[in-house]
């Protein structure tokens, strides 16, 4: 079914945009083009098998400055930056891949080989981009990666830059945060499934790309599709001031946890006199909490942390780089925009936290609050990933919680049996229909979706309800300026129009699962047992690891799985299961078929705790229930 055209509304809201923003400043596509030497030529990728798990060029579309009308023009401007691809020279001795992922990929050249900042999202996408540096820049070896924080576009790409043999040898040093590997892993296996589903909506996973459909996510166009991996570090780095020097490179560390990512760092190149900022002041307001999900950062200690940067670093650089987006050069510049981005997130932090002492809810902050206009006409502080109105409601929920006090909302019934009642209250579906087409006609958009919401979720079939929806949120996608989003309104109407399209991509990679440690792999357990089915269970079991000389103890009593490390003065257990790490890793995944689990005591014990595990749903309903 056809998507409609931009109503007036929209193009209002696009007429005001062109006016009050500051498109005369071209400066950003300068610097974006700055040092380019080449473009991966065709800038597609592809796996082992063919399947293409990365295409930049279907955004050729956004060559156009002209912007469509179907896209907020703030964003074009952005898309256009945040497509343009191929190799670039920061400075003489630094050089850049972008375009080549949601991230990009970074070179410091050293005596004999090199240092590499981060290593994109797949193994295909990281050995493109090495292989085009190397085409210009020769065939220097990989000393060192970095990895500036725990986010799988940043390190799920470094076995395309290096191998675990290499990194195990010593030839290659691998550089992280500490606490990277179990943040890391956390993220994309505890609540993987659902941030993973969620994901396909934000990022726009399933549209189609045009200037009706996907331009990109603001922070880059989109993550790749291939295969993600991950290599323990070989250094973990602690403290602000520790420095290394690897084939000849100079690095000085600043920690930033608990900004944009639980572990992440910032590193010095002296000798370059560049900075790279990691992920914390990109040329976009960052997400507080994204909409796939996340723990909710803390915009206190982001804005401390850049305070930080610029007083230790800012009188001694000449060039700030990020895994996203392109440099800034000049001393000036750069302090003018961390100070920029510092008091960006120190201001959306202190005024909702004011409005919230004032007794405002997050919805009512993030309608009211307003940014300087000094923030406001920067194009580094916009919203294309992030955006006010959610990091407000972000921050609220930090320290205040979901329940905003009011007793009426304390125990709300859930979406289906609200939309029932709502519907019947305005007078069944079909009038509820004809509201919400009043308020589409009229231009109010998210009265219309509230409307027909409801209507999809008392009548998931309704025809007419489930094309206005559809329409209503198009018309929503073209006003908005978040590159997210945007997409979460394109994926849904996707959905309305046609079917759940699950999960395009796969978060729990085997290589990040095989990197579980006991605990985890048991936690991972635990998460997905169901409780009501579990409730009449006891199992007690020692798991020994054959390969890791360990034996933990789990105990599932009450619908709860709890484990540690096996005491001497344990009783018996029910049995004592013997088995390496990647064989229980295979029976996790549902494979009771190969050999190498051994069972000693009670032979049923291990399927009655298996048998109580319930699988994760990668295609869950968003949009319709």
């Amino acid at each position: 079914m056809p998507q409609p055209d931009a109503s007036e509304f929209v193009a209002a809201v696009h007429r005001r945009a062109a006016e009050s923003l500051p498109f005369d400043d071209t400066r950003d596509f300068d610097d974006a083009a700055r040092g380019f030497i080449a473009k991966l030529e065709p800038g597609v990728v592809r796996d082992d098998d063919g399947t293409v798990v990365w295409d930049n060029d279907v955004f050729e579309f956004l060559d156009s400055e002209l912007e469509p009308g179907t896209v907020h023009p703030s964003l074009w401007r952005q898309s256009r930056l945040t497509s343009i691809q191929g190799l670039f020279e920061v400075v003489a001795g630094i050089y850049q891949v972008r375009g080549l992922d949601l991230s990009n990929l970074s070179i410091i050249e050293g005596d004999e080989g090199v240092v590499v900042i981060d290593t994109l999202t797949s193994r295909e996408t990281a050995a493109a981009a090495m292989r085009l540096y190397r085409e210009h820049r020769g065939d220097r070896p990989v000393k060192a990666i970095i990895h500036t924080h725990c986010h799988i576009d940043h390190f799920g790409g470094v076995l395309g830059v290096t191998d675990a043999e290499s990194v195990a040898r010593g030839d290659v040093e691998v550089i992280a945060p500490e606490g990277f590997v179990e943040h890391a892993i956390a993220e994309n296996v505890y609540a993987g499934t659902a941030m993973g589903r969620r994901a396909g909506y934000m990022y726009g996973a399933a549209l189609a790309h045009g200037p009706s459909g996907h331009v990109g996510a603001g922070l880059g166009q989109a993550p790749s599709t291939g295969a993600a991996g991950i290599v323990v570090p070989t250094i973990d780095i602690h403290t602000t001031g520790e420095t290394l020097t690897i084939d000849g490179v100079e690095m000085e560390f600043q920690m930033a946890p608990g900004t944009e990512a639980p572990a992440e760092m910032h590193v010095y190149l002296p000798q370059y006199r560049a900075l790279c900022i990691a992920e914390n002041a990109t040329h976009t307001l960052h997400n507080l909490l994204t909409l796939r999900g996340a723990v909710v950062r803390d915009p206190h200690g982001w804005s401390g942390y850049l305070n930080e940067a610029i007083d230790v670093f800012g009188d001694r650089t000449e060039v700030m780089f990020s895994p996203h987006h392109w440099p800034t050069w000049g001393a000036d510049r750069i302090v003018e925009m961390l100070t920029l981005q510092r008091d960006l997130y120190g201001y959306l932090h202190d005024q909702t936290l004011r409005m919230i002492n004032q007794g405002l809810q997050g919805a009512e902050i993030a309608e009211s609050i307003q940014l300087p206009p000094a923030l406001e006409n920067a194009w580094h502080a916009r919203g294309y990933y992030g955006s006010v109105s959610h990091n407000v409601k972000a921050i609220y929920q930090r320290y205040i919680g979901w329940f905003d006090g009011n007793p009426a909302r304390l125990w709300p019934h859930p979406p289906e049996a609200l939309s029932a009642r709502y519907v019947d209250a305005i007078g069944g579906v079909d009038r509820t229909v004809d509201a919400a087409r009043v308020a589409y006609e009229s231009g109010d958009y998210r009265w219309a979706a509230t409307l027909l919401d409801h209507v999809v979720f008392t009548d998931p079939e309704h025809v007419e309800g489930r094309s206005l929806y559809a329409d209503t949120l198009d018309q929503l996608a073209y006003t908005v300026e978040n590159g997210t989003w945007r997409n979460f309104y394109l994926s849904g109407a996707t959905e309305l129009r046609g079917a759940n399209f699950g999960t395009p991509t796969n978060p729990s990679a085997p290589e990040i699962l095989a990197q579980l440690s006991p605990a985890q792999l048991f936690d991972s357990i635990a998460i997905s047992i169901n409780g009501p089915k579990a409730w009449n269970e006891r199992v007690t079991l020692d798991v020994t690891f054959t390969d890791l000389d360990q034996t933990h103890r789990l105990v599932l009593s009450n619908g709860v799985l709890v484990h540690r490390l096996r005491l001497d003065k344990d009783g018996d257990a029910d049995a004592i299961v013997s088995a390496t790490k990647p064989r229980l890793l295979a029976l996790l995944g549902g494979d009771e078929t190969s050999p190498g689990i051994e069972i000693v005591g009670d032979p049923e014990a291990l399927s009655r705790l298996t048998g109580v595990v319930d699988d994760a749903d990668p295609a869950f309903d968003i949009i319709v229930p």
